[in-house]
């Protein structure tokens, strides 16, 4: 019998890596990795689990046994996932999409999320977008019109002035000065 365990902070690929590596130490059988969760083959022994939780623990991850936590978890996943991986999602907003993948309503949605993160849904999501931003710059391989473009904004201007009142300077002047000063993604 399948279970599925919610695990905070697996945000990239990376955390999914070293989730496996976790499982795989351990010799845990499980059938799928995602962000944010692990889909095990049998439900853990009481041991198991003790070692698992101190496992996540020495790398920053933490079950999340709690419903309401799961639920905002699965929204930072597929919000992680439109901004590192989808780029621009066409004319579809922020709550359709939501709603559709999760099969729930969105202020329900909206209304948790807040009260679990103490800031919206937008907000993180704009926050996202932001340390996006910030990473390609860094980067230096695309122009500020690309990273737009690939992010959905409807202009460069219009990026510039949000990354301008997100961060306090232009992406010209961060990408100048090198400022470098990006969060984790589970620290947004």
């Amino acid at each position: 019998m399948q279970t599925t365990l919610h695990i905070k902070n697996v945000v990239c690929d990376r955390c999914k890596l070293t989730l496996q590596d976790i499982l795989q130490r351990l010799e845990i059988p499980y059938s799928k990795i995602s962000l944010g969760e692990v889909v095990l083959e049998q439900p853990l022994t009481p041991v198991d689990k003790e070692k698992f939780i101190a496992e996540l623990d020495q790398v920053g991850f933490s079950l999340l046994p709690d419903k309401n936590e799961q639920l905002v978890n699965k929204v930072k996943s597929i919000l992680i996932e439109l901004v590192y991986k989808e780029k621009a999602f066409g004319n579809k907003n922020l709550s359709e999409i939501l709603k559709s993948q999760l099969g729930m309503d969105y202020s329900h949605l909206s209304n948790l999320f807040t009260k679990v993160e103490g800031k919206s849904i937008q907000n993180f999501y704009n926050d996202l977008q932001m340390e996006r931003v910030k990473e390609l710059l860094e980067y230096g391989e695309m122009r500020i019109a690309e990273i737009a473009y690939d992010l959905g904004y409807s202009s460069a201007a219009y990026l510039s002035s949000r990354f301008k009142q997100a961060t306090g300077c232009s992406p010209s002047e961060y990408k100048q000065k090198s400022i470098a000063n990006r969060k984790a993604l589970d620290k947004v």
